[in-house]
């Protein structure tokens, strides 16, 4: 039975998260992180996606994104995906599964609850213990709102973020 199609909708809201295959790290090294980073810019160069969140961790990934077509989140995630898991095997020498499989989108709504599920994303690395300070995270949008990286990679949020966002 072929799979079904994602039931996500033109400008929905996402929290999109893939996991390394059997939970294994994905990032080893500084380069592998901006490697993907470097990938994620590919993909929006090929379809735009509104980016409000993003955290990389060594064996996962979290996003927050909104789409201006139904399909558009699919596909760039496909793109980015692929794409990213010929590099990682180009670079090992290796072969097989990357990623546990299809990334989940959890649908966002338009208000607390996208503030909710940004902090949340911001904030893992501190609750992982990998920072005492989450925006001290590189690989993470609590840190690039705080230099010039927000401008090229992070779209404004269609809600105000609260004073004191990035002290928290």
């Amino acid at each position: 039975m072929p799979r079904s199609a994602r039931l996500l909708v033109a400008g929905g809201h996402y929290h999109v998260i893939n996991r390394g295959n059997n939970r294994s790290q994905v990032f080893e090294s500084s380069r592998e992180y901006q490697s993907f980073l470097s990938l994620i810019g590919q993909a929006q160069a090929r379809i735009q996606l509104s980016v409000f969140a993003a955290c990389l961790m060594p064996n996962h990934f979290h996003l927050v994104v909104s789409q201006a077509n139904r399909t558009d989140i699919s596909r760039w995630m496909h793109w980015l995906l692929t794409t990213h898991t010929h590099h990682h095997h180009l670079r090992r020498g290796s072969s097989g599964r990357v990623w546990q499989g299809r990334f989940k989108a959890f649908a966002i709504e338009r208000d607390e609850h996208l503030l909710t599920v940004m902090r949340y994303v911001e904030r893992n690395p501190l609750r992982a213990g990998l920072v005492t300070r989450a925006e001290n995270w590189p690989w993470g949008s609590l840190a690039w709102r705080q230099s010039d990286r927000s401008a090229n990679t992070l779209s404004a949020p269609p809600v105000t973020l609260p004073i004191g966002w990035l002290e928290r």
